[in-house]
């Protein structure tokens, strides 16, 4: 039953407010272990999320594959008798319609392009295990409500994940990378980034416990971004549990910082939210200071503000709640070499263990892959070391900003230098 049949059915039952949430997904995802191909497989799913408003209560259920139209609204139905009355935040009448031609991929040629990454890589470095997932997909979302609003968006996707394992004696080295890409697969700068880290780690350097200048690549650096997103989150300005509640106007990060989003940017764009709000570019923080939070229409609505377009639906079982597209970082004035070259003495993180910091920024980091920098070079890797600190003081701190942007997700961020961060060693 496609979504528009079910809004049908359910306003034909005498529901005025109601939206329906489908999503159909198909993908053929292949896999390399231990160097070698080990499968190929092919994946569709469906599903579909009915969310209604009887008696002004909101009831929302979801079916995948087949499923009985009467039988969902039933069950929404009795649901919304559980639910306190609201009031329904449904868009008007629009009609977004972003389609894409879809084309299944040449797996032939995956294959080969993998094959070949993998033997590049042993070529050179004979000893290590190489495990690389490919794959490639296509996803329809469509949104419709009771309002007249049409939503629909066809996405198509290659991605590949890549990790290299090494182990000598007790010695254990993981290096792992990833690519996201909308039209083609090309593995070649992510093969050549991954072999540069395996040389730079050829070395085990130890590393005195103090405080020192740290380097966070794209790889890592994402982890204090992960806690800035949750600070600038509007439900968190709302309940007052992010530190930055009554910050907007004022300076919050160091200067040389600028925070925006920009979801038309290429390859993680979205022309709308899971609400059917177009979603816009805006300035997060600007120079520093805080600017904007990022809303959906229910937070918006508490917070007296504009709604920016960010309601998303973390499963499709959920309510829509803020979250944020395309975090960009502008770029600073240094090569990752100058960053290395003017940062001296430190050290450079690119893999972090475990989870980062919660809301209040503390954080103790476990490094899984990090190297040793001393008079402006990297001399080697470093193990059994930590950092810790709170991201906020350490993100006032930040002296060196890169230009060697890249996508950690769908966060575009360069390289940052912290200027002083407690390092401690084994």
């Amino acid at each position: 039953m496609l979504a528009e049949e079910l809004l049908a059915l359910t306003l034909k039952k005498g529901i005025h407010d109601a939206e329906v949430y489908q999503v159909n997904s198909y993908s053929r995802p292949l896999s390399f272990e231990a160097n070698r191909l080990k499968q190929i497989e092919s994946s569709q799913t469906t599903g579909i999320a009915l969310r209604l408003w009887h008696n002004s209560r909101p009831g929302l259920v979801v079916a995948y594959g087949d499923f009985n139209g009467d039988d969902l609204i039933a069950k929404a139905k009795a649901i919304s008798e559980l639910n306190e009355p609201e009031q329904p935040l449904l868009n008007d009448r629009a009609k977004l319609i972003y389609p894409n031609s879809t084309s299944e991929p040449d797996i032939k040629s995956l294959i080969a392009q993998g094959k070949n990454s993998i033997e590049h890589i042993t070529e050179k470095y004979p000893e290590v295990i190489v495990n690389l997932d490919i794959e490639w997909e296509t996803e329809t979302t469509t949104l419709v409500n009771s309002r007249g609003l049409y939503c629909q968006q066809t996405d198509n996707s290659y991605s590949a994940s890549l990790g290299v394992e090494l182990v000598r004696d007790e010695d254990f080295l993981g290096i792992y990378d990833g690519i996201y890409s909308h039209e083609t697969l090309d593995l070649t700068t992510m093969i050549k980034t991954v072999l540069q880290k395996i040389q730079w780690a050829q070395k085990n350097i130890t590393v005195n416990s103090g405080k020192m200048p740290v380097l966070f690549t794209p790889n890592a650096v994402v982890t204090l971004w992960e806690t800035v997103t949750e600070a600038l989150n509007g439900k968190k300005i709302l309940d007052k549990s992010s530190p930055w509640s009554q910050s907007q106007g004022k300076q919050v990060i160091a200067s040389c910082l600028n925070l925006r989003q920009q979801p038309d940017l290429q390859p993680y764009n979205c022309p709308f939210d899971d609400e059917g709000t177009i979603s816009q570019p805006f300035s997060l923080i600007e120079n520093g200071i805080l600017k904007n939070f990022y809303t959906d229409k229910k937070t918006a609505q508490k917070l007296n503000i504009a709604n920016t377009g960010n309601g998303f639906r973390p499963s499709l079982g959920s309510y829509p709640t803020p979250d944020l597209i395309n975090l960009v970082i502008d770029e600073g004035n240094f090569s990752f070499e100058e960053l290395i070259k003017n940062m001296g003495d430190g050290i450079i993180i690119d893999q972090i263990l475990g989870e980062g910091a919660d809301i209040s920024g503390d954080f103790s980091f476990n490094i899984d892959l990090g190297y040793r920098v001393k008079q402006g070079e990297i001399i080697g890797r470093i193990k059994d070391t930590m950092t810790a600190g709170n991201v906020y003081d350490a993100l006032l701190d930040v002296n060196l900003l890169g230009f060697d942007r890249a996508w950690s997700g769908s966060c575009y961020t360069p390289s940052i230098v912290i200027g002083n961060l407690s390092v401690t060693a084994e």
